[in-house]
């Protein structure tokens, strides 16, 4: 079997060369795209990070596909039904951040909360006065988090040892662990009524896109603080940037953006793409969220801690090594485990 894995970085290689002593390996630093995707269509199984956008125009490029081992949790930029229909298999990392994203949600909020980006900038500059850099505390203050899955109850601990209040909105409430980590479930309206700081941690579903739109934020409180480690379309862009422009947001603190491939390769696709299948203001109204001043953006690193990569790869390789046994682990759509192998 030909096994190509995609944006593989030196640290990564020494734990997938496991799959070279039955199985040819190519590893790429680059991400599979319609530029290279001609050079690998004899790929029987390939691995991708979320960089990569897998719609069926590419997929159809690989022939000899039977397995994606995507290394990341979330799925949505592989295209699931012409998968399903295809008979391709695709496996997930559904556990490995955890306390890594947890932990950068609060790294977002901490340098809202206390002006980290001005006052180092000021100190830097050699301006040593915190004169109009009054933050405010976490403590005695209300956290909204929406999805209480692995990433969301962390922050919810978290947010405990900070003395937040916590209350949460998931479609599947578990009182049990409301019980044990001590906050309330309630309804998202009343969670964007309450909260002066919300956290996104659902997946990017139809019915998840802008689940903070301009409805939304008008049902919040004035100065609100919103933070997104989790997908960028959960948010409509456009309606934040109002909200953040007027005051009614304070601030956002973001490590994802709708339409990413797009920014981080806009020279090379800015015809290719974007023209035909995106929409320019989106990608006009990433770039204003950038330059905004009450804006904290980072680039899609909440995940990225030594720890963190080293269980995403090993799972992969896992993930890999147990389809091509016959007995296929992780399983987020095509053949369902156990009815899929190398073939």
């Amino acid at each position: 079997m030909k096994i190509v894995v995609f944006e593989a970085e030196p640290r990564e290689a020494p734990v997938f060369e496991a799959l070279r002593a039955q199985h040819e390996l190519v590893l790429v630093d680059s991400s599979l795209r319609n530029g290279n995707v001609a050079q690998y269509a004899d790929a029987d199984v390939v691995s991708t990070f979320i960089n990569s956008e897998l719609d069926s125009g590419l997929l159809e490029k690989l022939p000899s596909l039977k397995l994606i081992a995507t290394r990341s949790t979330g799925f949505d930029h592989i295209d699931t039904g012409y998968c399903t229909a295809r008979g391709i298999t695709i496996s997930n990392v559904p556990s490995y951040g955890e306390s890594t994203v947890a932990e950068h949600v609060f790294a977002l909020l901490l340098a809202i909360s206390h002006r980290l980006p001005e006052a180092i900038d000021r100190a830097q500059r050699g301006h040593f006065s915190p004169e109009g850099l009054q933050g405010f505390d976490l403590a005695g203050k209300t956290i909204g988090v929406v999805g209480t899955g692995n990433i969301g109850r962390h922050v919810i601990r978290i947010a405990n040892g900070f003395q937040m209040d916590a209350v949460a909105f998931d479609v599947r409430p578990d009182p049990a662990l409301a019980g044990v980590l001590g906050f309330r479930y309630v309804d998202l309206n009343d969670l964007f009524a309450v909260s002066d700081v919300i956290t996104l941690h659902v997946p990017s579903l139809p019915e998840t896109r802008h689940i903070l739109s301009s409805r939304a934020f008008a049902r919040m409180k004035d100065g609100v603080v919103v933070i997104n480690t989790a997908r960028g379309d959960l948010i409509d862009t456009r309606a934040l940037i109002r909200v953040l422009t007027s005051g009614k947001v304070a601030a956002a603190g973001l490590d994802v953006l709708p339409d990413e491939p797009l920014i981080r390769e806009e020279a090379e696709l800015i015809c290719s793409l974007f023209c035909n299948q995106h929409d320019l203001r989106n990608l006009v109204a990433n770039h204003v969220l950038l330059r905004m001043r009450n804006v904290i953006v980072t680039p899609h690193s909440a995940f990225n801690t030594r720890e963190a990569v080293a269980r995403i790869v090993e799972t992969t390789v896992e993930n890999i090594g147990a389809f091509l046994a016959g007995a296929a682990r992780n399983v987020v759509a095509g053949p369902p485990p156990g009815a899929s192998g190398p073939g």
